[in-house]
């Protein structure tokens, strides 16, 4: 089964932007759920996944499986998310920086193309900075999609933009939301790992692997109940 990821810092380290009680909500109430109906769905299925990143590539476009694929997606992208931030203010540096050079003319550049996509996604849905190779793109994706199903993409931030992520903090006001995430909270230095793993340097993040039950558990589960 998955268990839900602690975050690697406190529910208050990224206050202003987003408050103690945002995230007190939001990772443990809304992600939280999306864990245990996941696990709940495998189960029933008698499925023993060995990552979150293979149920979700299984489940996409199975009209079957949309309840499995919705469930596995946002837990995917909630984990990557809260990995995404950091409670200490970063700037890019080194290769990745160059790229944003390169390819949107700057940091501010960059942070307004972010910004303009998120604000002016209809709906719920995620907004990413992502790398097809060395290329960057900033796209957005609709309610549980994520980057996991277009081949070739490596995700190296993203910024959620389902009204829960923000509207305790800043009401309906996205568009202020992502200009002050966009400047308090990337984790950059996450960032540059990902994007020299799109340029084929090392690995790309992947969520925390399933707890396997120890050995014997499953058997005595089974004869007590």
């Amino acid at each position: 089964m998955f268990e839900l990821p602690p975050l690697p810092y406190d529910h208050a380290a990224l206050e202003p932007v987003i408050s103690r009680a945002t995230m007190d909500v939001h990772h443990g109430k809304h992600h939280k759920k999306y864990i245990e109906t996941l696990n709940a769905l495998l189960a029933k299925a008698g499925r023993t996944p060995d990552s979150l990143e293979d149920v979700v590539r299984e489940a996409a476009g199975d009209d079957a499986a949309r309840k499995l694929f919705n469930n596995a997606a946002q837990a995917w992208n909630h984990t990557f998310f809260w990995t995404a931030m950091s409670a200490g203010r970063q700037a890019p540096e080194g290769v990745l920086i160059q790229a944003i050079a390169r390819d949107f003319g700057g940091l501010e550049a960059l942070k307004a193309a972010f910004v303009e996509k998120g604000a002016a996604h209809f709906g719920s849905g995620w907004v990413w900075l992502a790398a097809e190779g060395e290329a960057l793109k900033v796209l957005s994706t609709h309610d549980a999609e994520d980057l996991l199903i277009h081949r070739g993409l490596t995700p190296l931030l993203v910024c959620d933009v389902w009204e829960h992520a923000y509207y305790l903090d800043h009401k309906n006001d996205r568009e202020g939301f992502l200009n002050a995430w966009f400047d308090a909270l990337p984790n950059w230095s996450f960032a540059e790992g990902q994007y020299a793993a799109s340029r084929g340097e090392g690995q790309a993040w992947t969520h925390p692997a399933p707890v396997k039950p120890a050995a014997g558990t499953a058997e005595l589960d089974a004869r007590s109940s």
